[in-house]
């Protein structure tokens, strides 16, 4: 019972250690850029099925890949990710440097029957995980770490993006060991930390993670 009081009281102090990183983020110019990219998030999930489309594909695109390589994809061929034909759609992915261009145009390409009923799929559902869950079952390419980040960039606040940045980050915190893999039980425990962080800066998920990010790689992207 003693090692274990003991073990809580060194993670309640290591968890301070990044709440106070945080804090002064919040009162940096940092804050100002983390506020419009939420907005920027909330518009895009106002908008039509196809522009809300580019986001799924986006961190389609995203998995085991880089972000910074996503956005550049997702711009250059902005509707093409909607219009081309698959082996195009391969082809343009090889040419623009993607390390998976075959399976992910198939995923992007299965993904369009979705595109008519998005909004509704979104707004049918009150509990933001219940979502998660049946984005994971129903986009074939989507883990949790995919489809929180989707979410998140169409205007949901509540999930945990928990990548290989958030998860060195903790790492470097003390707060947890690197996982060997990322189970289902291992992303919800992570996701559990992430919330409590959340609540003492007084910060959505989503938010926090922008700050986070920023924090271990000195950007705040998308």
């Amino acid at each position: 019972m003693l090692r274990l009081k003991i073990r809580t009281v060194i993670r309640l102090n290591k968890i301070s250690d990044i709440v106070m990183e945080v804090k002064k983020l919040k009162e940096s110019s940092i804050a100002k850029i983390v506020k419009e990219r939420i907005k920027e998030f909330e518009e895009i999930g106002k908008g039509s099925n196809e522009e809300i489309f580019k986001e799924l594909a986006f961190c389609l695109l995203t998995a085991n890949y880089s972000a910074e390589g996503g956005m550049k994809i997702q711009r250059l061929l902005d509707e093409g990710l909607i219009t081309l034909p698959e082996e195009e759609l391969e082809r343009r992915l090889r040419d623009l440097g993607h390390r998976f261009p075959k399976t992910r145009a198939k995923y992007i390409v299965n993904a369009r029957k979705l595109i008519p009923r998005l909004k509704d799929i979104l707004g049918s559902l009150n509990d933001e995980k219940a979502l998660r869950e049946w984005l994971v079952k129903n986009v074939k390419g989507l883990g949790y770490k995919e489809a929180s980040h989707f979410l998140r960039n169409v205007g949901f606040k509540n999930l945990a993006i928990v990548d290989f940045h958030i998860v060195d980050l903790l790492v470097r915190y003390g707060l947890i060991e690197k996982p060997k893999s990322m189970t289902k039980r291992r992303y919800m425990e992570i996701e559990d930390l992430l919330e409590q962080i959340a609540r003492e800066t007084e910060l959505s998920l989503a938010e926090l993670d922008l700050y986070l990010w920023y924090m271990e790689t000195g950007k705040i992207l998308k």
